[in-house]
C-alpha cells in the first residue's frame, strides 16, 4: 500500500469515529493551535482505538463513574507517575510514549474510571465547569473546539499534560484559556472538623510493631530519598496514627500514615504495610511541598486535601486541620 493509500485509509477510519461536521480542518492555512493536535494523534493510532459497537456501527464508551470515591488529588497524583514519559503521537504505552488524551485515559483507568480515547470525546464526559477559577484538581482542561488537546488540572493554574512531539509529560502553566473544562470526579463533600475525625480504631489486623523507634530508619531513608525536611515523616505518623500501623480512622484513612484507600491506590502502595505507606506518604508530601512551597500548606493538603487548600488560598479554617498542623510542627520541633 502506498503512503497516500495508507493516509486515505486512516482518514476513512477516523471518519467512522468523528461526525463529519466536527473533523478538525487539515488546511495548511488554518491557525496553528497553541497546543498539539489530537487529529494527527488519532491518525497515528486509529488501528489501536478501543471502540464498542451496538450493531449500528456507532461507537459507545462506558461512562465515567461520577462519585466513585476517587478524589481529584488522587487523579493528579496518579498522573504525576507519568512525568518524564515522552510524548508520542498515538502512543498508549508509557514505556514508549503517550499523547495527551492517552495520558488522561490511562490516569483515570488506573483509578477504575473508563474514559474514551480521544480528546474530542473526553471533552464531552462528566459535567461542565464554568471557568478556570472554579476548576479543581483532576478536572479535564480542553483546548480547541472541537477539542484537539487536553490535560489534567493540577491546581494553581497548572496542568499535568503531554504537550507535543519533542517534549515529555510535565506539569505546565496554563497560558491559554481552556475552551472546555469537564469534571469527571463528583464534587467532594464540604469538609468540616467532623469530616476527618482524629479518633482511630484498630479494625485492621496487623503484626507490624508500633512506636516511633520501629520506623525511625525507614522515616530517615524516605526523607533523604525524597528530599524532605528531617523529622517530617515521623511527626506526621505521630499525629496521624500515634505510630500504629493498624490504625483506621472513622473517615476511612488506613495505617501508619493514614492514607485514604483511593490515595494509596493512586500511589501504588498498601497502606497497611508500613514500609510502603511511608514511601507513599513521602512521595505525596514531596508533591505537596513542590506545589505549595511550605511545610504548613503541604501538611494542610495532606490532612484536609489539596482542593481545600486551593479553595481557601491557604490553610483551611477547619479546627481539626489547624490542630493537626500545630501537633505536627510541635513534634518536629521536639525532635530537632
Amino acid at each position: 500500500m502506498s503512503v497516500i493509500d495508507d493516509v486515505q485509509a486512516r482518514i476513512a477510519a477516523i471518519s467512522q469515529l468523528f461526525p463529519t461536521s466536527t473533523l478538525p480542518s487539515t488546511s495548511l492555512s488554518s491557525a496553528t493551535p497553541t497546543y498539539g493536535s489530537e487529529f494527527e494523534s488519532a491518525m497515528a493510532s486509529v488501528s489501536s482505538i478501543d471502540v464498542a459497537s451496538d450493531g449500528s456501527g456507532a461507537t459507545s464508551f462506558q461512562p465515567a463513574m461520577i462519585g466513585s470515591g476517587v478524589t481529584g488529588s488522587a487523579v493528579v497524583a496518579d498522573a504525576q507517575k507519568y512525568l518524564g514519559v515522552p510524548y508520542l503521537y498515538g502512543g498508549t504505552d508509557p514505556s514508549k510514549g503517550l499523547d495527551c488524551s492517552a495520558l488522561v485515559q490511562r490516569t483515570y483507568a488506573d483509578l477504575g474510571i473508563s474514559l474514551p480515547r480521544t480528546s474530542q470525546q473526553q471533552a464531552t464526559m462528566g459535567t461542565p465547569v464554568a471557568s478556570l477559577a472554579q476548576a479543581q484538581p483532576g478536572d479535564l482542561v480542553c483546548f480547541g473546539s472541537p477539542a484537539t488537546h487536553i490535560g489534567i488540572y493540577a491546581g494553581d493554574g497548572k496542568m499535568v499534560v503531554a504537550p507535543h512531539t519533542g517534549t515529555n509529560v510535565q506539569i505546565q502553566e496554563i497560558t491559554q484559556t481552556p475552551s472546555t473544562i469537564r469534571r469527571i470526579i463528583a464534587d467532594p463533600p464540604s469538609v468540616s472538623a467532623a469530616a476527618r475525625p482524629a479518633a482511630l480504631s484498630t479494625s485492621v489486623t496487623s503484626t507490624w510493631p508500633s512506636g516511633a523507634g520501629a520506623y525511625a530508619t525507614a522515616f530517615t531513608a524516605a526523607e533523604r530519598r525524597y528530599n524532605l525536611p528531617p523529622g517530617l515523616l515521623s511527626a506526621v505518623a505521630h499525629a496521624e496514627s500515634n505510630y500504629r500501623p493498624d490504625a483506621v480512622s472513622s473517615a476511612g484513612a488506613i495505617g501508619l500514615m493514614q492514607l485514604m484507600p483511593a490515595t494509596a491506590k493512586a500511589l501504588g502502595v498498601d497502606p497497611t504495610n508500613p514500609s510502603q505507606a511511608i514511601d507513599g506518604a513521602a512521595r505525596l508530601l514531596q508533591g505537596q511541598l513542590a506545589k505549595y512551597g511550605s511545610i504548613p500548606l503541604a501538611l494542610a493538603a495532606y490532612n484536609a486535601g489539596g482542593p481545600a487548600v486551593d479553595k481557601y488560598g491557604g490553610i483551611p479554617p477547619y479546627p481539626e486541620t489547624r490542630n493537626y498542623l500545630q501537633k505536627v510542627m510541635s513534634y518536629m520541633n521536639e525532635a530537632a
